[in-house]
């Protein structure tokens, strides 16, 4: 008895503190992604980007982000902020094909930070989704949120994923991956709206049940120390 009795102990202790870990991974694999926010993206309409994160590389602190202009984006016009110095990389027609987002003051891992610019889709855009691929900068380390999911391809396979945002026709107006209502036009137009990585919700489901496996592990350590 006096044997099994620690162990049964140490072992609900160590399910709790797995539990525990569970529910802290959860929601920091869900927020490990640069997530935007559009305002009404639509065919051959200017939208309003906002592009946020609140992660470094694998702890380091952020010091710029690095954006690749996609083709349906006829022009891009980045938006001044004192938090960030930005660079622009122009074709032969003066559109930006690349902006730099250089952090003044580098962006501590766990601190959330946004950068944008306005991008008008062009006319053929619509019914599209459009990636943004974004290099995130952390001095001498770095990570390409970059990928796209192919046909067939789950998107929560994506370890780095490049935000999404779904262009809508041209007399549509879409909202944000964050639902914020922008009126009644924009809240007919939902499918138009730009979208988070399936991923965030499969981590939500994930913190979830965890929550629950350590409140589970919570129980069963206190029954075997009151047996004790």
């Amino acid at each position: 008895m006096t044997t099994r009795a620690p162990r049964r102990s140490a072992l609900a202790l160590t399910g709790a503190a797995i539990g525990g870990a569970l529910v802290l991974a959860a929601p920091l694999a869900a927020s490990a992604h640069v997530h935007v926010h559009a305002d009404g993206a639509a065919a051959g309409a200017t939208s309003r980007l906002d592009f946020t994160f609140s992660h470094g590389c694998d702890g380091a602190a952020t010091t710029a982000l690095v954006f690749d202009i996609p083709d349906a984006v006829d022009n891009a016009t980045p938006i001044v902020d004192g938090a960030w110095t930005i660079d622009r990389e122009l074709g032969e027609n003066g559109v930006p094909t690349r902006i730099t987002y250089t952090a003044v003051t580098p962006v501590e891992d766990g601190l959330s930070a946004t950068v944008a610019f306005d991008a008008l889709f062009s006319s053929d855009a619509g019914g599209t989704d459009v990636a943004f691929p974004v290099v995130q900068q952390c001095g001498t380390a770095e990570t390409a949120w970059s990928e796209i999911a192919e046909d067939g391809q789950d998107p929560d396979e994506l370890e780095s994923p490049a935000p999404l945002v779904a262009v809508g026709a041209a007399s549509e107006t879409g909202s944000s991956d964050h639902g914020e209502d922008h009126g009644d036009a924009a809240a007919d137009a939902e499918p138009a709206a730009a979208t988070a990585p399936a991923a965030d919700a499969t981590a939500t489901w994930l913190a979830g049940g965890a929550l629950v496996l350590g409140a589970a592990a919570l129980v069963v350590a206190l029954l075997n120390r009151r047996r004790v």
